[in-house]
């Protein structure tokens, strides 16, 4: 699968969107998750959780781990989970004003990098505004997150920047069901079709 792929809305890939946690979705790793999707095609899916937090780690934490020196203004900035897969992978998904040759752009001004130099320039202030760092990912073999969508374990959305950058990441879910125009309350826990 080649994250560097763009597909357009009308292929049936999900590249560039946010998938959406139902409450019915049968793994915990994923409840209540907000997933930024970087890679969808014919061989599988690969997003990051934008929402869950690892407890206890913050992003001077880690650079401190990685002998990186400097100071950063979000020093105490949550480090997120990005999934179950290869969690000791560090990812920044970031917003414009920072781009580096390794950078990724997924969707209009969204990017992902995934290099130590990129740590080294956000810890001597060089990095973007708006970001996250997130370890690990989430990962789909193909045709899987297809089947879970027809099962309705995920609703499907436009990656709104407010939504992956901005308050309290324990409270993106409520955000982005109410952005689809969901009342979180009247979500059943049950999966169901007409």
């Amino acid at each position: 699968m080649d994250m560097a792929r763009r597909e357009s809305p009308k292929d049936g890939y999900l590249t560039g969107k946010l998938l959406v946690a139902m409450p019915q979705l049968g793994d915990s790793r994923f409840h209540k998750a907000v997933i930024f999707i970087c890679a969808h095609d014919e061989n599988g899916a690969m997003g990051l959780v934008v929402n869950h937090i690892l407890p206890g780690l913050e992003l001077h934490s880690l650079l401190d781990q990685l002998s990186i020196e400097g100071s950063i203004k979000n020093a105490d900035m949550p480090v997120m989970s990005g999934g179950p897969v290869e969690t000791a992978r560090g990812f920044i998904l970031h917003q414009g004003g920072f781009r580096q040759i390794e950078s990724l752009e997924i969707e209009s001004n969204i990017y992902v990098t995934g290099t130590i130099d990129a740590l080294k320039a956000i810890a001597r202030g060089d990095g973007p505004e708006r970001m996250l760092f997130i370890l690990g990912y989430a990962g789909w073999t193909a045709g899987q997150l297809d089947h879970e969508l027809q099962d309705n374990a995920w609703l499907v959305t436009d990656a709104d920047p407010s939504v992956i950058f901005e308050g309290d990441p324990e409270e993106r879910w409520d955000r982005a069901i109410r952005k689809i125009g969901i009342d979180p309350l009247m979500l059943s826990g049950t999966a169901g079709r007409a």
